[in-house]
């Protein structure tokens, strides 16, 4: 698609003016740590609601033209059923309407010649005056044939549903509403169903000027709980363990009315240990601790891994070894950060990140990763940890107004350890706007420090 949102207002998002009630200054994008940071303010449920309709009523009005036009679709339909939402109509309901009421559709329908894209729902129900309602039950019972003729009406060259083989985002429209429809349409219309893959990656993983605003506040939230959670105020070193560190996560998130939509990992590795150690593990100083968490917020998702050393009794800082590896990381980041290119695949940028990591004689393992609406997003993975070849995952194309997990590791032998291989997992998330990438709320580059005494 065109790149729409590209402009001088998507390079300063810092001077963005923030949802109301949000704060007084919004956070500003940073590419550096930001260490122990503070918790911004949380919104209200009735500001949260405000802020992702506002957010939603734009991404319809702008992304759903802009997308129809690039893959040639006049008419798109979604379908979904109560509690069975699939990922695109979830995205759509508004903040009042949680779920889909019975059988929900939803039609686009583009006319051509410039003129708006209609958005119709064939439902008993209204969805927040996103879409016009354009059914009535007691002049035509049947909803899917109410729907096909709608849809004969506009006569589309091209009617897209989500159907597709690849992507879990393109796959919602099931074997019993395909029939079903089907059965309903014109037999001179059947033949020009298609998949809607590429609407579906396409609405899913575009990122508008209003949600990256919001980004850092949101990261920023994720960052401070992470903080704390390596912190003294949470780890008494000798008597916590790993999984009471991420039950601490649970709680803090429930406290605060935010939600993970992950459970949290936290593992140790030790000196003379193979591996990483988890659960019930007491935490020891000498540790090298590890985490990943993400939060789920005003419907954007963070996703972080971070490192924390607990110092040993009279230690100032972690073993130069240690330091070496996190750097050795960050080495890694910054290279496949340098492969983002419009058009290009995941697969590539995968293959050209690891040939100069390996070519400077790092030992990477890269499984970076769209990121937005959902945690792990729409759109192309760059690599996988268990598969680091070209995948058919990875064939799409990287496009301009994406969000992104720079998810990977490197391995090193710590000398100190006398020469054990440590796995140096880091993970941080950031913005791709056709240009460069850029991170929406820093990136750990020193282990966080955690005192063995009080």
């Amino acid at each position: 698609m065109a790149n729409r949102f590209l402009s001088a207002a998507m390079l300063a998002w810092a001077t963005l003016a923030a949802p109301a009630g949000a704060q007084d200054t919004p956070i500003a994008f940073s590419q550096s740590e930001q260490g122990a940071s503070a918790l911004p303010p949380i919104l209200s449920a009735r500001e949260r609601a405000e802020t992702e309709n506002r957010i939603l009523a734009t991404r319809l009005d702008e992304i759903v033209p802009a997308i129809m036009r690039a893959e040639g679709v006049d008419l798109w339909l979604l379908v979904a059923r109560e509690y069975f939402e699939e990922p695109v109509v979830a995205s759509m309901l508004d903040a009042h309407n949680m779920h889909a009421r019975r059988r929900t559709i939803l039609i686009f329908h583009d006319p051509g010649d410039g003129k708006p894209v209609e958005r119709l729902t064939v439902s008993r129900y209204g969805l927040g005056g996103l879409f016009a309602p354009a059914w009535d039950p007691d002049k035509q019972p049947d909803q899917w044939q109410a729907a096909a003729d709608l849809i004969a009406a506009r006569n589309p060259a091209r009617i897209a549903v989500n159907i597709s083989d690849l992507s879990q985002f393109a796959d919602g429209m099931t074997v019993s509403q395909y029939a079903a429809f089907t059965a309903a349409l014109p037999p001179a219309l059947r033949p020009r169903i298609v998949s809607g893959e590429g609407l579906a990656v396409r609405w899913l993983e575009t990122r508008t000027p209003a949600e990256m605003a919001l980004y850092p506040t949101i990261m920023r939230a994720a960052h401070a709980v992470i903080a704390q959670a390596f912190s003294r105020a949470v780890i008494t070193p000798g008597v916590t363990t790993a999984e009471q560190v991420q039950w601490w996560y649970r709680d803090r998130l429930l406290q605060l009315g935010l939600e993970p939509w992950f459970h949290p990992s936290v593992a140790i590795q030790r000196q003379g240990v193979k591996g990483m150690l988890e659960g019930s593990e007491v935490i020891r100083p000498g540790d090298l601790l590890w985490t990943d968490f993400g939060i789920t917020y005003l419907r954007l998702n963070t996703d972080t891994q971070h490192l924390a050393y607990v110092l040993k009794p009279g230690e100032t800082s972690a073993p130069a070894g240690l330091r070496q590896g996190l750097a050795n990381s960050n080495r890694v980041q910054d290279i496949l950060t340098r492969q983002f290119a419009i058009g290009r695949s995941g697969n590539e940028a995968l293959a050209r990140a690891r040939a100069e990591a390996k070519a400077a004689g790092l030992d990477p393992s890269i499984y970076a990763h769209p990121i937005g609406l959902h945690g792990h997003g729409a759109g192309p993975s760059i690599g996988f940890w268990d598969n680091q070849n070209a995948d058919p995952r990875g064939t799409g194309p990287i496009r301009p107004n994406t969000a992104w997990s720079i998810e990977l590791t490197s391995y090193a032998a710590v000398p100190e350890w006398g020469g054990q291989r440590v796995d140096f997992r880091t993970e941080e998330n950031a913005l791709f706007d056709g240009r460069s990438l850029r991170y929406i709320d820093g990136r750990q580059t020193e282990l966080t420090l955690i005192p063995s005494d009080p």
